[in-house]
């Protein structure tokens, strides 16, 4: 039977005939792939004796195909035959590489076969080409690449393994470090292990190689110009990681242990397997490099596309765009990598000009089981890492009792990062020592595979008995390591008992000079107007095209409409208030990322910031005004993301926790979309100063507002976000004007601190003729947290409604229509955190007022209701709004109308049949 894999099996003998003529003839009309197998052929033929040489038969020739056949499926299905496995039996797949499957016999062995060039051998026995490549892809190395569509890439990598047979050859100095790592990984586990009896630590023990491996990997790196790795991983060996590799000092992690270092009133904390920690080390090679490890929940996968965006803030703002600088490694448990669809979405990124990096290590440390759930209930792939299959990456399974092929792959990803700067996948097959922490009992799920583990040696002992072996230690120099470890530690115990530790992971670097907020006390706003002549600047750079540009028709009525508000500095929409607060930024040499489905352009066709020539490609034809605004200025970087709302988001929040400097903005195509992100908002825009000391200044835009467009295209959820305010965490706000906007956004860089900023951002109000500001707004006021009523009279108010966003407009316009001079409409424009002087102040102005309104148009139970009640209970509020409901908004127009109307109605103590005007 012959492997179906190959297009050579179906070569017919009278085509190979002809092609050899042509070679004969002119060897030059034939392809390069079939000159070089002529060549061997030929060389083979002419140098061998006649009782071994290659035949010149038809029939020979078709036999030099099936050998060429059969490397083609040692290099395509190898893998599924290597032995990778350090515990449990391999799996058995068919058709197996047997020779008898690709026409050849046992009678061919000692045949010489001109195909042996192409894996580098020369003409050679078939004997001699089967061992090389049973070693090269079937020993505890196994690989998966001939996928990849691109041959220099394919032919970078066979490169890389057929020569040396993808067996290590380091040297007695290079086994040593290896051993040392490798010690080092299993001496810790086995110190805290004695130490700290029954607290979770989460122990890397069955996959201790890891650490040789990341050391290999760091390494080599920064022998190739890496100066900075950022990682993330989850809490399965991170202590390990922290110590060994990030050379976090030991006396601190055991300090962690007894609960010292925290502190109620510096932040509440982590526990020690999520913390994250910064280092400077010098390689062996002399290097400089920065290692990060961020901080991470207990939701897996979720940090890696902070990790990614954090790596691509840090590559555009300290290492001037230069991939080979700075690379991510993140580190992946088999079932999380399989299960979690963010991961899914941080590949599919990868190669996208917004959201690239110029590829990421990512390293699964395959314990072949979740908590209990066995692989085969895990997934339905072959392999935990097929989704690198997605963006055409390598990937290398590994046995992790191997940590010499663990290193050795573990240098080979590195170059072919740095070579491609593409992903690679390392997948080492290992296992989990104990259950899913200390205290779990596996037995009850997994008794068989828990009693081969039992019986197991470390990593450590498989390893040392094979240097053991070769003769390259001895039982001496075992014991000496051990011993210098464990005294090591031993002294970093007694060290720990006595050391003051203060856990602190306040960030430097691009943090300097910005100050973490305080938890009780808001700042007071910074200075955030602008010039005029730096309004009608900004106005006239960004309606000024250049003259071959040919812009759509409607383009040029919008830029004539901002010609005349930066001119004239009246009826100022959003879209042109968006633009001034970015060009302002960008002038004052900051840059601005915005990413997001459809920012370009904007959801609602307001935003324009990139605009296109109609008779040019989309490439070619892009212009953007934003970025000619003076020789000196800031980057507008503004990308068109992937669908995805959580792996964006993600990284995102690593990109603004990287560039605290930028303005950094995500923008929801409508504002119920940010639900698909919510463990990004629940763990590292509203917990990760209090949980981990880090801050995030990102921007959050999300469209909001109920206008009859049914249940998912209403609310942003504003109830969600303040649910999760406290200790002035984030602002969050509802404006109803586009100056406030304006100063909002230039209020975050221009701020001693970084928080998150969440806007309900309007929809029919971007071109709502009264939703505009004045030149003043920009140049003389600043951010308005609560805007009051115009009623020239106070005396006369008997009623003050207090609304947010866009039903002030509903409302004012009937309050306008009645001539309702004794009620009030107030806006609060900032929720979160609550300008309660400014509250107050209204309150005190209308003390004849008898009754107070909070007014909204989501349903009771949600909006901002549920937190003003609680926040300003010193109001006798009563609250209108939609009936209490499982479900944000009505899908039908008519009953959507008839709820507004009711809202505006009985909060302005209008009769229920009163008309809506």
């Amino acid at each position: 039977m012959t492997d179906t894999l190959s297009y050579l099996s179906n070569a017919e003998i009278g085509f190979l005939d002809g092609l050899y003529a042509d070679y004969q003839q002119n060897p030059a009309t034939i392809s390069p792939e079939w000159k070089s197998f002529f060549d061997g052929f030929t060389f083979a033929r002419n140098n061998y004796e006649a009782g071994a040489a290659v035949g010149e038969s038809p029939e020979h020739i078709q036999k030099e195909l099936s050998v060429l056949n059969l490397i083609n499926a040692y290099r395509s299905r190898g893998h599924l035959f290597a032995q990778t496995n350090p515990i449990l039996p391999s799996r058995a797949f068919q058709p197996t590489l047997d020779i008898e499957n690709f026409g050849l016999r046992e009678t061919d062995l000692d045949t010489v076969f001109a195909s042996a060039t192409e894996i580098g051998i020369g003409p050679a026995p078939l004997r001699k080409v089967i061992d090389h490549l049973k070693t090269t892809y079937c020993g505890t190395i196994g690989v998966e690449y001939k996928y990849i569509r691109n041959p220099d890439i394919t032919g970078w990598l066979e490169s890389h393994m057929e020569p040396g047979r993808n067996q290590p050859n380091f040297s007695k100095e290079e086994k040593h470090i290896i051993l040392e790592k490798l010690g080092q990984s299993t001496t810790f586990e086995q110190f805290l292990h004695r130490k700290f009896v029954g607290q979770k630590r989460f122990s890397l023990e069955g996959a201790e190689s890891v650490i040789p491996a990341l050391d290999a990997i760091i390494e080599s790196g920064a022998d190739q110009g890496i100066r900075e790795f950022v990682l993330g991983m989850a809490h399965r060996g991170r202590l390990n990681v922290l110590t060994n590799i990030m050379r976090k000092e030991y006396d601190s992690v055991f300090g962690e242990f007894e609960g010292k270092g925290l502190s109620d009133n510096v932040f509440d904390g982590d526990v020690k397997y999520h913390m994250g920690f910064s280092s400077d080390i010098v390689s062996r090679g002399g290097h400089k490099v920065h290692l990060s490890l961020l901080p991470n929940p207990s939701h897996l996968e979720t940090v890696d596309p902070v990790v990614i965006g954090t790596a691509r803030a840090k590559m555009d703002n300290i290492y001037e765009d230069d991939h080979n600088r700075i690379c991510p490694i993140l580190i992946h448990g088999d079932a999380s990598l399989a299960g979690q669809g963010v991961v899914y979405e941080v590949i599919q990124m990868s190669q996208l000009d917004g959201y690239e990096v110029g590829g990421t290590i990512h390293i699964v440390l395959n314990n072949q089981i979740g908590f209990t759930t066995n692989a085969r209930d895990a997934r339905s792939s072959t392999y935990c890492t097929d989704v690198a299959k997605v963006t055409l990456s390598p990937v290398f399974h590994v046995n992790g009792d191997d940590p010499e092929a663990f290193f050795h792959v573990a240098k080979i990803a590195m170059a072919f990062r740095q070579k491609f700067h593409r992903d690679v996948f390392i997948d080492v097959v290992c296992y989990r020592k104990y259950g899913h922490n200390e205290g779990d009992e596996p037995r009850f799920t997994q008794p068989l595979m828990y009693d081969a583990i039992s019986k197991h040696a470390s990593p450590f002992e498989v390893y040392a008995a094979k240097l053991k072996k070769e003769n390259t230690i001895d039982d001496a120099h075992v014991s000496a390591l051990n011993k210098k470890l464990s005294d090591n530690l031993d002294k970093e115990w007694e060290e720990s008992r006595v050391h003051e530790y203060k856990i602190s992971n306040k960030p430097t670097r691009m943090w300097d000079g910005l100050e973490f907020y305080d938890d009780h006390k808001l700042e007071a706003n910074p200075k955030t107007t602008i010039t005029k002549k730096m309004l009608q600047d900004i106005g006239k750079s960004i309606t000024t095209l250049p003259q071959d540009f040919t812009p759509h028709r409607n383009i040029v009525n919008l830029l004539k409409l901002r010609a005349e508000m930066a001119g004239s500095g009246k009826n100022i929409d959003w879209g042109m208030a968006e633009h001034l607060a970015y060009g302002s930024i960008l002038l004052d040499k900051r840059d601005v990322r915005i990413s997001g489905q459809d920012v370009r352009r904007g959801t609602f066709s307001h935003r324009h910031a990139v605009l296109f020539d109609q008779t040019k490609d989309i490439v070619e034809g892009a212009y953007e005004p934003l970025n000619y605004l003076a020789d000196k200025q800031g980057r507008l970087m503004i990308y068109n993301s992937l669908l995805s709302e959580y792996a964006v988001l993600g990284f995102d929040a690593g990109y603004a926790m990287a560039a605290p400097r930028s303005l950094t903005i995500w923008e929801a195509q409508f504002g119920d979309f940010v639900n698909g992100a919510q463990i990004i908002i629940d763990q590292f825009l509203s917990a990760s100063k209090t949980k981990w000391q880090r801050l995030c200044g990102l921007v959050l835009l999300l469209p909001h507002g109920f206008e009859g467009q049914g249940p998912e295209h209403s609310s942003a959820r504003l109830e969600r976000f303040l649910i999760l305010c406290a200790e002035n965490n984030m602002f969050v706000c509802n404006f109803t004007t586009p100056a406030n906007l304006f100063h909002a956004l230039r209020r975050q860089v221009l701020s001693n601190t970084r928080r998150p900023l969440v806007v309900f951002t309007p929809k029919s109000l971007l071109r709502h003729p009264l939703c505009v500001s004045e030149l003043s707004d920009f140049t003389e006021k600043g951010l308005r947290e609560v805007i009051d009523d115009h009623n020239p009279d106070p005396k006369s108010v008997k009623r003050v409604v207090f609304v947010t966003g866009k039903l002030y407009y509903d409302l004012w316009q009937q309050q306008k229509a009645y001539n309702l001079k004794d009620v009030a409409v107030v806006r609060l424009e900032q929720i979160y955190p609550l300008p309660l002087d400014a509250i107050e102040a209204v309150k005190a102005k209308y003390k004849g007022a008898k009754e107070f309104i909070w007014a909204q148009e989501e349903p009771e139970n949600m909006g901002a209701w549920p937190f003003i009640s609680r926040k300003l209970r010193t109001i006798p509020f009563e609250v209108v709004a939609r009936k209490e409901s499982a479900s944000p908004a009505t899908g039908t127009p008519s009953q959507h109308t008839t709820q507004q109307h009711y809202i505006i109605r009985k909060s302005l103590n209008l009769a229920p049949d009163a008309e809506i005007k």
